[in-house]
């Protein structure tokens, strides 16, 4: 197994326990435009920290790069902490997977890869997966008001899976002729200029009040952390495909960490019935394979 791989692997439990977090301050009333305010500041701080990576400036025209590279993850960021407001994370994280076999369409129609029939198959297992993950029986559904709700965060998850396919495909495309120590700290810092359109949304008594201040700034602080993993690594390495399978992980996490949280500090994935986690289970268990599949490449 490539050792760089070890870092998508790091960004799925990075992300996980970051929106543990963002689920319990939005639960509290925090809308996401402060959740992605507090978060996008986050990564551009870390991100400029690769200025020393080096790299070269390209012309003020080729500027649109970066430009587009930033709206597609405040896109993405926007889209993911939306789905986990009105979901539980042991849905929307799964969900968020599709992005696998979106990167994988996009890096055939884009960048002429030819990927392997391992790399397909890694990516129909996941996608199998992330269907399992989020079943629901029918015998077992609540009002129509939550149904409703678990469809609009699996909407949004998609959504949010189709920005940031995209964003990996232009990360990848583009980092060549900057490099990592140019792209990224010029994107990142776009995204925090970009990110001010919500502060006129921000809610203040996120950072008043000390225990959702924690909270925002945990939760904050881990999606950059591991926005920072998986972007260095797209932007370095390459191999968007493998990446994003190896990263897909972050749906067995999302359904055994909710659960864990939901047991400690309260959540409907407490109260699951067992033919739910069995689905779950048999889902992280298609997930686990299509990494095994993807990294004996």
């Amino acid at each position: 197994m490539p050792t760089y791989l070890l870092l998508p692997l790091l960004a799925s439990l990075l992300l996980v326990c970051g929106l543990l977090f963002v689920k319990r301050i939005t639960s509290a009333g925090i809308k996401p435009w402060t959740v992605t305010l507090v978060a996008n500041w986050f990564a551009t701080l870390l991100f400029s920290l690769m200025w020393f990576l080096g790299g070269s400036v390209q012309p003020l025209a080729d500027f649109w790069q970066p430009a587009a590279i930033a709206i597609l993850y405040i896109l993405g960021q926007v889209f993911t902490f939306a789905a986990v407001q009105h979901g539980d994370v042991s849905v929307a994280t799964p969900v968020f997977g599709i992005k696998v076999l979106l990167v994988a369409v996009l890096a055939t129609l884009f960048l002429g890869a030819a990927l392997s029939w391992r790399i397909w198959g890694a990516a129909s297992l996941a996608t199998c997966g992330i269907g399992l993950v989020q079943w629901t029986p029918r015998s077992h559904a609540t009002s129509v008001s939550h149904q409703s709700r678990m469809f609009l965060s699996i909407a949004l998850a998609m959504a949010a899976a189709g920005c940031f396919a995209t964003f990996d495909i232009l990360v990848q495309t583009y980092s060549p002729a900057w490099g990592t120590g140019r792209i990224l700290p010029i994107a990142y810092g776009m995204v925090g200029l970009f990110s001010l359109v919500f502060l006129p949304a921000f809610q203040v008594r996120a950072i008043q009040d000390p225990q959702l201040r924690l909270l925002l700034f945990a939760g904050g602080f881990l999606i950059a952390a591991q926005a920072v993993c998986i972007v260095f690594t797209l932007a370095t390495f390459g191999d968007a495909a493998r990446v994003n399978v190896v990263y897909a992980l972050r749906g067995m996490w999302g359904v055994a960490l909710a659960w864990l949280a939901a047991r400690i500090w309260g959540g409907s994935e407490a109260n699951l019935p067992r033919s739910v986690m069995t689905a779950r289970l048999i889902g992280a268990c298609l997930l686990t394979a299509a990494v095994v599949l993807a990294i004996r490449i």
